[in-house]
């Protein structure tokens, strides 16, 4: 039973949607990083449900770091972060509990750990442990920041409407809009279209998917290894850890799987000194390993699978057929909350990469006088 993610740098996620906390411990980080406690408060509210758009259940979500923490900076030892669970409403879950929700794990989380799994709001399979990931992403964040390394995503789609792209010739204001936005898309009209079909499918007791578009300027070349710990590997890994992301694909992904090798190469140049490639088709990877380009992924939310309409499902205790009709609190979309969950995942993957690479020492402050 293994909740273990990384290899330098590892996070181990802990709690249940329901019970009395949640939280996660990151271990292998270097002494005399800074934790910019505000700065986690700000990702963290990035997450946090707002309006009509988004579930009721509201948490306060302060991070409460325990340890590896001294003065402010990382002391190099594991560092522990507690998430209360101060809003639930666990009634909601009893008369249900052997019923599968469709598209949720309670039947397979059933058969996983042999019945004795935290049934109430899906336990540990919920998209509450997210706070978790993007509370250990904020600190890994502010190690890239460290580096000069940015991340920022766009909500490329919900449902058939797509925001614009990025665009290179402004992209350092882009990020930056993103980075201080709650429903992040480049285009301020396609965000109040979104808005108004998520609204349209909760009035509706329906539910819609989306895409998150995730850009990483200023990345060294030379990380990652090719084959099993390939960038593309890693990242995915990381990326499918997130339960509702079914697809990833990076750079030009499918796109790519339609054209002619004269299209899809990406042709290098030396420019200003450096190496570049006059488009970037590939998302800034070659052969599992990073080029110097930024990376580009993008990740598909699929719908959220608690709605209120009727459903057919079973009872895998009784083995009987059952109409479900869920109660509780429930996001008619997750695609725009997801958003910092995925930053922060690539974060936390981009982090381990490094280390990995150049040791331990990559991310060292120097030596406290």
């Amino acid at each position: 039973m293994r909740n273990v993610f990384g290899n330098n740098l590892t996070i181990t996620l802990f709690g249940e949607s329901h019970g009395d906390a949640i939280g996660a411990c990151i271990d292998g980080l270097s002494s005399g990083i800074y934790i910019d406690e505000e700065f986690i408060a700000k990702q963290m509210d990035k997450r946090k449900p707002k309006g009509s758009i988004s579930t009721a259940r509201k948490e306060s979500d302060v991070c409460h770091i325990v340890s590896g923490v001294f003065e402010g900076y990382t002391t190099g030892t594991t560092l522990t972060i507690i998430i209360t669970n101060d809003n639930k409403i666990s009634k909601d879950y009893e008369k249900t509990k052997d019923i599968a929700r469709p598209s949720h794990a309670d039947f397979s989380a059933s058969k996983r750990y042999l019945g004795f799994q935290d049934y109430r709001g899906g336990g540990h399979f919920s998209g509450r442990l997210t706070a978790a990931i993007v509370a250990c992403g904020a600190i890994c964040l502010q190690m890239l920041d460290s580096k000069g390394i940015k991340v920022a995503s766009h909500i490329k789609s919900i449902g058939n409407i797509e925001d614009d792209d990025f665009d290179m010739s402004i992209i350092d204001e882009q990020m930056d809009k993103l980075n201080d936005s709650y429903f992040a898309t480049l285009n301020d009209d396609i965000s109040d279209k979104m808005q108004r079909l998520i609204e349209d499918m909760a009035k509706n007791m329906d539910s819609i998917g989306g895409s998150i578009e995730t850009i990483v300027t200023n990345v060294p070349s030379g990380i990652g290894e090719p084959y099993f710990d390939s960038i593309e590997s890693i990242i995915s890994h990381g990326l499918f850890s997130i339960g509702a992301i079914k697809a990833v694909e990076f750079g030009d992904g499918i796109a790519m799987s339609k054209m002619s090798g004269s299209k899809a190469n990406d042709p290098f140049r030396i420019q200003d000194g450096k190496v570049v490639t006059v488009t970037n088709h590939n998302g800034g990877i070659n052969g599992g390993i990073t080029n110097g380009m930024p990376i580009i992924v993008r990740s598909y939310i699929k719908p959220t699978p608690s709605i209120y309409q009727k459903q057919d499902s079973i009872n895998f205790k009784t083995m009987t057929n059952e109409t479900l009709e869920i109660k509780g609190r429930h996001d008619p979309c997750i695609t725009h909350r997801i958003r910092v969950v995925i930053d922060s995942m690539i974060a936390i993957c981009l982090c381990d990469m490094l280390q990995t690479r150049n040791t331990t020492l990559y991310f060292n402050a120097k030596e406290k006088l």
